[in-house]
């Protein structure tokens, strides 16, 4: 069939649909305007009030704090982000109301008032958690069971994420820093325009994916609430459950922290989800998918522990970056903002010889398994926190420290990150329960924004502890925990039923266009 007589969603370029370069684009600029956004914030928080671009001045464990809550809220989101898709909107609505929220809460944080800071994080938060998760669960039903090119998609994909993060923290970050803050928060919601004009243009390309849930498919779904009634229903698991939120009431009230009942808040939420994901498990239908499920809720925990130490980026390490590291260049002072740039930056040149390096030892019948990527993508950024172990000591004993071991630390979290994230998101596809395909991405997320909060902790404490022992302590954990998954990693094999071995080729042609795309 020639390309001329193919449907719309049907067409392809470069080997892939041509719908993934759709949600390519829509990412791209939606991760601008949160990048952009997400540049600043510490910056912003931090910087005093008397100054000539005058930030909220807070302390730098002020900071942390609301940036830890900000980014874990803006993940765990994604749960009732995906439930909303799943029995109500269906995921290509669910992105489009999540886009049209994310242009007003950037568009409110470019009023310099308080309320607007805050109406405008909250609405970032909720937009977020509408269009992330079902935006890549659309990305995932692009390709037909077992088909290889998924996880080079999610690359691909991963790519759109990560421009727009790069062009976000040159862009953004220049104009926040140095023209006024609320000019950056604005730019980044006029981004999230064009974001949604790609993402309208493109529907065409979207036809078969993420459509609104027929009657056929709530009548076979189970809903949350049954999910809970069930809960209610089974002594065991609701005594643990119950077990979490007393524990929570008890941190609540013994806790000093300002804030205490977040905290609580956030036991409840943790323990309501444990008990949703254990009726998951009891409604399963086979061992089979019970195991596959097992091994997914193994990869929650691999997934908190990497954000956990890889989000430091934003947080620790921006404000290390801005008060302890000599930026100057041939007489100028390099932007803060623009080292968070590395990262993406790296990825962009380094993501399909990534993909492409696993992919090829892959079909050369090598160790090439998602959970084992993982494993090393743990160790791998973990061993990127030596250069800022350097640093640390670089700084404690002349005042300051060398921008090379900021490049050093990007590099290696960078490599860590292309090896763990993006094979994360596609394990999500082949293992989740059909029926639970965007609740399991949104609980996926809620992980990812879990360790957020972890990393927030960890930074809180560089103001107890010092940043050369909060960073040596990352970098000895994670090596550990790395270590151990993949010591484990044959009985998880087991576990997972040979969910990868079956990945192949789907045709001739799509395999000259996956060799054009690792080229």
């Amino acid at each position: 069939m020639s390309d001329t007589t193919l449907k719309p969603h049907q067409k392809e370029l470069w080997g892939h649909p041509v719908g993934l370069y759709i949600l390519f684009f829509t990412e791209m600029w939606e991760r601008f305007s949160y990048y952009g956004m997400r540049a600043l914030l510490t910056l912003y928080l931090v910087q005093k009030t008397t100054d000539k671009n005058p930030g909220l001045g807070w302390l730098d464990q002020e900071s942390i704090m609301l940036y830890g809550w900000y980014t874990m809220l803006v993940y765990v989101m994604s749960i009732p982000g995906g439930m909303i898709a799943d029995k109500i909107l269906g995921q290509k609505k669910a992105v489009l109301y999540g886009a049209l929220t994310l242009v007003a809460g950037h568009g409110i944080l470019a009023f310099d008032e308080m309320w607007a800071f805050y109406t405008g994080l909250i609405l970032i938060i909720l937009g977020v958690g509408l269009l992330k998760p079902n935006i890549s669960t659309m990305v995932g039903g692009l390709y037909k069971q077992g088909d290889i090119r998924r996880d080079k998609g999610f690359s691909i994909f991963y790519i759109g994420i990560n421009l727009g993060s790069f062009l976000a923290t040159f862009i953004v970050g220049y104009v926040g820093e140095k023209i006024g803050w609320h000019y950056g928060f604005g730019l980044a919601g006029i981004a999230m325009l064009l974001g949604l004009a790609v993402y309208l243009y493109g529907q065409k390309y979207l036809i078969n994916v993420g459509n609104k849930p027929t009657l056929e498919d709530k009548k076979n779904d189970v809903s949350i609430g049954k999910l809970l009634t069930d809960l209610l229903k089974s002594p065991v698991h609701l005594g643990i459950v119950g077990l979490i939120v007393i524990y929570a009431f008890y941190a609540g009230f013994t806790y000093s922290g300002v804030d205490n009942w977040g905290y609580t808040a956030l036991y409840i939420f943790i323990g309501l989800v444990a008990g949703i994901m254990m009726m998951i498990y009891k409604n399963l239908d086979t061992q089979v998918m019970k195991d596959r499920y097992m091994v997914l809720l193994l990869s929650f925990i691999i997934v908190i522990v990497f954000w956990g130490a890889f989000e430091q980026a934003g947080g620790l390490m921006s404000i290390y970056t801005k008060n302890n590291t000599d930026r100057m260049l041939f007489g100028w002072e390099i932007p803060a903002t623009w080292f968070q740039s590395l990262n993406a930056g790296f990825i962009i040149l380094l993501a399909t010889s990534v993909a492409g390096y696993w992919a090829k030892r892959k079909l050369k019948g090598k160790e090439g398994s998602s959970l084992f990527k993982m494993a090393i993508g743990v160790i791998i950024m973990g061993l990127g926190f030596v250069f800022m172990i350097f640093a640390a000591s670089e700084f404690n004993s002349k005042g300051s420290s060398g921008m090379q071991w900021l490049v050093l630390a990007y590099l290696f979290h960078t490599v860590g990150e292309l090896c763990a994230s993006p094979v994360a998101l596609s394990f999500i596809t082949k293992l989740a329960p059909v029926k639970y395909a965007s609740l399991m991405m949104g609980v996926y997320f809620a992980a990812t924004g879990l360790g957020n909060k972890v990393a927030g902790v960890l930074g809180e404490k560089a103001s107890e502890f010092g940043e050369y022992t909060i960073f040596a302590g990352i970098t000895i954990f994670t090596v550990i925990f790395g270590l151990l998954v993949i010591a484990l990693l044959k009985p998880l094999k087991r576990l997972t039923h040979g969910a990868e071995d079956n990945e192949r080729i789907m045709h001739d042609d799509e395999a000259e266009g996956f060799e054009l795309a690792d080229n």
